[in-house]
C-alpha cells in the first residue's frame, strides 16, 4: 500500500489563500535580494500584514491572539513566505521559537503581555544566546543575572545577536548560579532594549550587511517578573527552544527563490542543456524534496505531540548542507559573472550569485553547527556513547 501525501483540501485552500496574497502584497515590498528573507528580510510593516490576517502564532491559542491551527498548516504559511522571498525577519525569531516559549514556560501575566503583540507583528525579538568564546556551547554562558532585591541585576556580553539594533525585546539568557555544572544555573528573562545599560554594536557578516550584532549589558538590572519559568532551570527550556529553531523549513528554502531565478533567466540556454549540470540540478530537486518531507514530518510529529529533538537535528544538518549546495551549483552556472556583488558590471543576478556564496559558511554554523547536530543524531537518535 502506497502512502499518500497529498494535502487535505483545506489545506491546499489555504497554500492558495497565501499565494494570492503574496502576488498582492510582494509588489510593494520590492527587494533586491529574495534569498534569506528570515535573515535580512526585515518589515515591521509586512509582519503587521499578516498580523492583520491572523498568521502570526497561527497555532498558538486563540485568547493570546493566536489562530489554534495546526503546526502543519503554519509550515504552509513558512514555506509559501519563503518560496516567495517575503521580508518575514521582523517576527521571525518572535513567531518561531520566543512565543512558544514563553507560552510553554512563561506565567500567565507573560503570556497576556507578550504573545498578543507579537501575533499583531507590533514588536520585535531579539535572542541573547551565544557569547564570545563559547562557540556551539550554548551551555557555556558567562553573562550573569544575579539576584538583587525584587530585581536581577545583569552583565555580560552577547555576540551575533540577529536584530539587536531594531529589537524591542531580548529573549536573554544568563547565569544565575556558577557554582555547579555548567548545564544548570542557567535562567532566562524577557529585557525590554531600552533598559538603561544595553549597548549595541553591529557586526557586518561577509557579504557586508547588517542583521548580526553584539550586545553589552552593564548593570541592567530587570523586575523579578523578567525571569522566564524557573530560576536555574534555563538550560532545559533552552534545549525545547532550540528544536523549534532547528525543524524549520527556513533550513532548506533560503536559497530557493536564487535557484528558481537563475533557472527562469538560464531558460532555453546551452548550459541548460549540459547533460553534466542536468543530472547535477536534478540531485538538487531530489534533495529538495527529501529534505522538505522531513520537516514535514516534523510538523506532522509536532502535532501528534512528539518533541522532534533528533529529528530536527537530521533535518537541519542534512538542509543546511544542502543549501551550500545549491549556492555552489548556482555559481557554477553563472560561471566569472558570479564573482561579481551587487554594483558591478556583469553580475550574475545582481551580485546575488555572489552573495549566496559568501553567506553559504554561515548556514552549518547558525543554530547549531553541524558537528552539534551530528553528536545529537549519534547519543540521542541511535544510543552512540557520549565519549
Amino acid at each position: 500500500m502506497g502512502v499518500d501525501f497529498k494535502l487535505t483540501p483545506t489545506q491546499e485552500a489555504f497554500r492558495e489563500e497565501i499565494r494570492g496574497f503574496l502576488r498582492s502584497e510582494l509588489v510593494a515590498e520590492p527587494r533586491r535580494v529574495r534569498e534569506d528573507g528570515w535573515v535580512v528580510g526585515f518589515s515591521r510593516a509586512f509582519s503587521e500584514k499578516l498580523g492583520k490576517r491572523g498568521w502570526l502564532g497561527l497555532t498558538w491559542p486563540r485568547q493570546y491572539g493566536g489562530q489554534a491551527r495546526s503546526v502543519l498548516e503554519r509550515l504552509i504559511l513558512t514555506e509559501e513566505l519563503l518560496r516567495a522571498g517575503a521580508p518575514v525577519a521582523a517576527h521571525w525569531l518572535g513567531d518561531r521559537q520566543v512565543g512558544p516559549s514563553i507560552l510553554r514556560f512563561g506565567t500567565e501575566a507573560q503570556r497576556r503581555e507578550i504573545l498578543p503583540r507579537i501575533t499583531s507583528g507590533a514588536i520585535v525579538f531579539c535572542v541573547g544566546l551565544s557569547e564570545p568564546d563559547a562557540g556551539s556551547d550554548a551551555a557555556a554562558v558567562t553573562t550573569q543575572a544575579v539576584e538583587d532585591g525584587d530585581g536581577f541585576v545583569i552583565r555580560g556580553q552577547k555576540i551575533w545577536t540577529s536584530f539587536a539594533h531594531q529589537a524591542d525585546y531580548c529573549y536573554l539568557v544568563a547565569r544565575t548560579d556558577a557554582s555547579g555544572p555548567k548545564h544548570k544555573g542557567i535562567s532566562e528573562f524577557i529585557v525590554p532594549m531600552a533598559t538603561p545599560g544595553i549597548t549595541v554594536r553591529p557586526l557586518l557578516d561577509m557579504t557586508g550587511e547588517h542583521h548580526f550584532n553584539e550586545v553589552f549589558f552593564e548593570d541592567v538590572r530587570v523586575p523579578s517578573t523578567a525571569l522566564i519559568g524557573q530560576k536555574d532551570r534555563g538550560w532545559y527550556q533552552i534545549a525545547v527552544q532550540l528544536d523549534y529553531e532547528r525543524g524549520g523549513i527556513e533550513r532548506v528554502l533560503s536559497n530557493w527563490p536564487l535557484l528558481e531565478d537563475a533557472l527562469a533567466l538560464l531558460q532555453g540556454s546551452a548550459v541548460l542543456r549540459d547533460p553534466v549540470v542536468r543530472d547535477r540540478l536534478a540531485g538538487l530537486r531530489v534533495d529538495l524534496e527529501t529534505a522538505r518531507l522531513m520537516v514535514y514530518r516534523i510538523a506532522w510529529l509536532a502535532d501528534h505531540g512528539r518533541v522532534p529533538n533528533v529529528e530536527a537535528a537530521v533535518a537541519k544538518s542534512f538542509g543546511t548542507e544542502l543549501e551550500q549546495r545549491i549556492a555552489e551549483t548556482v555559481a557554477g552556472l553563472f560561471q566569472m559573472s558570479a564573482l561579481g556583488l551587487a554594483g558591478t558590471a556583469r553580475a550574475a543576478l545582481g551580485g546575488r550569485v555572489a552573495r549566496a556564496v559568501l553567506y553559504a559558511p554561515a548556514y552549518t554554523i547558525q543554530g547549531g553547527t553541524s558537528n552539534i547536530l551530528r553528536n545529537i543524531i549519534a547519543q540521542r537518535g541511535l544510543g552512540l556513547p557520549a565519549d
